[in-house]
């Protein structure tokens, strides 16, 4: 089985790459889970999984230097490929491949997550959205950070992918989630997953260089992790088909 999930909010700043780990650790307690930066111009994912001293990236894989078992690292109960942070790295890569990545690491998991690329402003920043099987869509409870995940949603709809569920992320003990979440869900076609508190906890294991989960296992935002994750339901695809079909996927043009 192996379903492919795009983690995507439309613009920056949501906490998208640490909803991703997040997710992915608490998913790996079910299932076997691989995780992708496909942000390959603005990488983070190294950072949140202590991978900054990895040798090879998903960049190198991408200039069709390395295969890309060479860029997975086992960490914290799941399968990371990070992306470099080099611009001569980035400059150097075929965002065409990733087809081919994501369609060799579907054939050996049970969950893929692509950590996406916070603007649908390049081909290559919109192909892990076309390319899931649906979207998590991370959001802020502000007009403008729900404004621009219905743009990611109405970008994904119009390629089949589905919607897996909302997960609002940095909410303030002042904010009313739930009178937010209710009105948004009019306008999404998931769910609400799960309501992440702003916490201090997040902005420490960020600089600790580790995930959420390992580093404050027992704090309020990690507990509504877990429950996103445990509210996300993860169909079974059959990994042949769905890596043919990654591999035939058509990049689209710039939106």
């Amino acid at each position: 089985m192996v379903e492919v999930f795009a983690v995507a909010s439309g613009k920056g700043g949501t906490g998208k790459t640490t909803s991703t780990v997040a997710l992915g650790m608490a998913l790996a307690e079910r299932y076997d889970v691989t995780v992708v930066d496909a942000d390959t111009g603005m990488a983070n994912l190294l950072f949140h999984a202590g991978l900054s001293d990895a040798g090879t990236t998903l960049h190198d894989v991408l200039a069709d230097d390395a295969p890309v078992a060479e860029a997975a690292y086992e960490r914290f109960g799941m399968t990371v490929v990070p992306c470099g942070t080099s611009l001569d790295g980035f400059r150097d890569v075929d965002p065409a491949r990733l087809r081919e990545v994501v369609a060799t690491l579907a054939a050996d998991t049970d969950v893929l997550l692509l950590d996406s690329p916070p603007a649908l402003d390049s081909r290559a920043s919109v192909l892990p959205v076309v390319m899931a099987d649906r979207i998590v869509v991370v959001l802020q409870p502000t007009i403008p950070a729900i404004s621009d995940g219905l743009k990611v949603q109405e970008y994904a709809t119009s390629y089949d992918t589905g919607v897996a569920g909302l997960l609002f992320n940095k909410v303030r003990e002042n904010e009313r989630i739930e009178d937010v979440a209710d009105r948004t869900e009019r306008y999404f076609d998931g769910p609400t997953l799960a309501a992440v508190p702003e916490s201090e906890r997040v902005r420490e294991a960020r600089r600790a260089g580790r995930p959420l989960l390992a580093h404050a296992p027992e704090c309020s935002a990690a507990d509504a992790y877990r429950r996103a994750a445990a509210a996300l339901s993860v169909r079974d695809g059959e990994s042949g088909d769905v890596a043919d079909r990654f591999r035939s996927a058509v990049i689209p043009e710039t939106p």
